[in-house]
């Protein structure tokens, strides 16, 4: 325990913090799930929406320095490759 009354404070404020991130990293995991869950069924319109989907998830986490903004646009250039593989 932290004796000193800014440490207690950035003990809770670091607490705080790894719940909305892990909250925003399971979002982005769940929105890769659900596009490569579409990608293989290949149905193209519900592929879309979940790229979509998936892309904004992703630019919400770097926004908020969850990931890297480089690992997001790794990220987006992959699921795109995937969904142009479904379309041909």
């Amino acid at each position: 325990m932290p004796n000193i009354k800014s440490a207690e404070k950035r003990q809770r404020q670091a607490i705080a913090s790894t719940l909305q991130n892990k909250s925003k990293k399971t979002r982005i995991a769940t929105a890769k799930r659900d596009l490569e869950d579409a990608i293989q069924n290949g149905d193209t319109t519900k592929a879309q929406t979940a790229y979509s989907t998936f892309c904004s998830t992703l630019d919400k986490g770097a926004k908020a320095g969850v990931i890297k903004a480089n690992n997001a646009d790794r990220r987006k250039s992959r699921a795109a490759k995937a969904m142009t593989k479904l379309k041909a």
